[in-house]
């Protein structure tokens, strides 16, 4: 690459988390500061798909001076997102478009904040521009609640999700403990394939043999017969049972639970909308137990409340974010930012890039050793291993109206 300035363009996709506008800010704040080899940062509204369309802000402008520090306190995705794929096919017509828009901005450096998809993204211009010459540097910023991206520790997001999981639940186990009448609550969980975040809900335990008292993850198989019988004995240790469930439990043939009741869609990659297995196993305990049974779906609260906030997950996020930036200021392409955990007790992580093309297309799960008493609970590992990721609370600023302030495009 030439000594003459190049700019920076950064884009998010994929589902939000209360984390990923910390990520943004990591990689706008550091682009910022390089004023001697960035000449401006960008941002792709809504993507590459955004970026295609020539929706683009320069972040001067957009969010100047103190502005900029909100982000990292705004869930959503700031810049707004998108679920668009790139074709597999390298010689498609839509890759000479990108790289000429990208010629046209003086573009040098490429960051794209996201999951599985997202980093697919990156393996693909990274490959295409190798293919053609190009010196632009394509980095892959980490971020999904679902923590399912291989050759990472962890993922930004992660941490506030499983804060808020953990919290939610034993605030709701709290309320389903008011009357002495049994009673059964189901909490359905975010967690198609990877059921990390639903796994989390073990830290809303205050004790041995608390709610909530069974966690039914993707990881394994979901029999609905056991499931009762497990609910049955669990009413004698509390006549208030509470249940956890990943929102992609299935049976032993790799039907999805919801599926007993609905017919699902598909995404626009292919992947089925999940919805509605908490709300079918109410019923079926409801009918075939016949106590009062009730279901919780969190949906998209796990991902957006930037009131649970963890200090960690930000914390580690801003820094992912201004890594990758200095990391690609050296050459570095065609990598994703990953975290390393250097040790546990005290806990201690480092940054590191992993080759995106390791990473793209592929799901990190939770270990089966990790998953207990014949797929209904979860293991200590697990705790040692979550704990540290939701410590820390986050002051939110607030404005005049006494509620959180945040900040969106104009």
């Amino acid at each position: 690459m030439s000594q003459t300035r190049k700019n920076l363009i950064v884009g998010q996709s994929g589902g939000p988390t209360a984390a990923i506008n910390s990520s943004l800010y990591g990689v706008v704040k550091e682009g910022l500061r390089q004023k001697e080899k960035i000449a401006h940062v960008y941002g792709m509204v809504n993507g590459i798909e955004g970026f295609l369309n020539g929706t683009v802000l320069d972040f001067e402008e957009a969010l100047p001076g103190e502005e900029l520090e909100y982000l990292k306190t705004t869930p959503g995705a700031y810049l707004g997102s998108c679920r668009y794929k790139l074709p597999e096919d390298l010689e498609d017509a839509v890759y000479p478009k990108l790289f000429q828009k990208f010629e046209e901005l003086e573009i040098g450096y490429f960051f794209y904040i996201g999951g599985n998809d997202s980093m697919d993204t990156v393996s693909k211009l990274s490959r295409y521009a190798k293919k053609v010459g190009s010196d632009i540097r394509v980095i892959g910023e980490p971020k999904t609640i679902d923590n399912d991206l291989v050759l990472t520790d962890h993922t930004p997001g992660f941490g506030s999700a499983a804060k808020y999981v953990a919290t939610t639940v034993r605030e709701i186990v709290l309320d389903a403990n008011v009357y002495e009448k049994k009673s059964v609550t189901i909490i359905e969980i975010m967690g198609r394939h990877a059921g990390w975040l639903t796994a989390a809900s073990v830290l809303a335990r205050k004790s041995v043999g608390d709610n909530p008292l069974l966690i039914y993850l993707p990881e394994t198989d979901f029999d609905e017969e056991a499931f009762l019988k497990k609910v049955e004995a669990c009413f004698e240790k509390n006549v208030n049972v509470v249940v956890c469930v990943s929102e992609g439990i299935h049976d032993k043939d790799g039907v999805f639970i919801c599926e007993y009741d609905n017919s699902v869609g598909t995404d626009t990659f292919g992947h089925k909308m999940l919805a509605g297995c908490g709300k079918y196993l109410e019923n079926l305990v409801r009918n075939r137990l016949g106590v009062k049974a009730r279901s919780v779906e969190l949906n998209v609260s796990q991902r957006c409340s930037s009131s649970m906030m963890s200090k960690t997950d930000q914390k580690e996020a801003v820094s992912a974010g201004e890594f990758g930036v200095r990391l690609a200021l050296k050459g570095e392409t065609g990598k994703m930012v990953s975290y390393i955990r250097i040790s546990n007790l005290p806990y201690a992580m480092k940054l590191g890039l992993e080759d995106v093309n390791e990473i793209c297309n592929k799901e990190k799960t939770v270990p089966l050793s990790w998953i207990t008493n014949e797929g209904s609970d979860i293991g200590e590992e697990f705790i040692f291993y979550a704990l540290p990721l939701v410590q820390g609370q986050v002051e939110v600023p607030v404005g005049t109206d006494g509620l959180a302030k945040f900040v969106s495009r104009k």
